[in-house]
């Protein structure tokens, strides 16, 4: 039996949120990331270790219990509300961005739930130029983000009609 495009799109939430979590805890654990610093991976890639007790970009930092738990329950409510877009979805496209969105939100609530921030620390870099420090579930999330604006132009129901 084919999975349905929702189907496809559950089963992308759940890899990815265990490829992230899988990663974090090597890194968190038996690799150490904490005690070795900055590890240079490639010329323009090291893993640093950076707790992040914010939203993307560190945005939105937030140092209380309350702000933590506010962050929680903004993820799990988002990846509700994307969660039933995807049980409605019909078009693979749109079905797995939705699924790289949820496994990312969802993979981030459970460093908060199990940390109190989220664990990042892939450090993209230009020579002095760095990018922010992020992981694989932020990388989902933007990669899901860019999914949808692909869904909605090559998916919408008035281009199935064209020819």
């Amino acid at each position: 039996m084919a999975l349905s495009a929702r189907g496809w799109g559950a089963t992308v939430a759940v890899l990815g949120l265990l490829l992230d979590q899988t990663v974090k805890l090597y890194l968190l654990g038996p690799f150490a990331l904490a005690e070795k610093g900055r590890v240079a991976v490639a010329p323009f890639l090291d893993l640093v270790m950076v707790w992040n007790r914010g939203v993307s970009y560190g945005l939105l930092q937030q140092d209380s219990e309350a702000g933590r738990w506010l962050l929680v329950a903004v993820g799990l409510a988002g990846s509700a509300l994307f969660a039933w877009w995807l049980w409605r979805a019909e078009r693979l496209v749109q079905a797995l961005a939705l699924g790289l969105i949820i496994g990312g939100a969802l993979s981030n609530v459970i460093d908060r739930l199990a940390y109190g921030a989220v664990a990042d620390f892939f450090l993209l870099h230009l020579g002095s130029f760095e990018w922010y420090v992020f992981n694989l579930a932020d990388a989902w999330i933007v990669a899901g983000v860019v999914g949808l604006l692909l869904a909605w132009a090559v998916e919408r129901p008035e281009k199935a009609t064209e020819s």
